[in-house]
């Protein structure tokens, strides 16, 4: 991806687009996206991404056992 975005840079888009099988959509929004970022950076985007998502579900887990144990509390009363 991000050969494809250095060589859409150098050359034009659609010929860069033809040469790799991607849409010229993609590689602008890959370009939106990402812009200037080197193949490490992306990489380490990515396990970013990732590490949140693990993170968010964790907490949605937690919550849900809060609210699990307020109903619990609540009834015993």
């Amino acid at each position: 991806m991000v050969s494809l975005l250095h060589e859409a840079n150098e050359a034009p888009v659609s010929d860069a687009s033809k040469k790799h099988g991607a849409s010229v959509v993609t590689i602008y929004a890959w370009r939106k996206r990402f812009g200037e970022l080197e193949a490490v950076d992306v990489k380490r985007l990515r396990q970013l991404e990732a590490e949140n998502a693990r993170l968010k579900k964790v907490l949605a887990e937690r919550v849900m056992d809060i609210e699990i144990l307020k109903e619990v509390a609540a009834k015993k009363w």
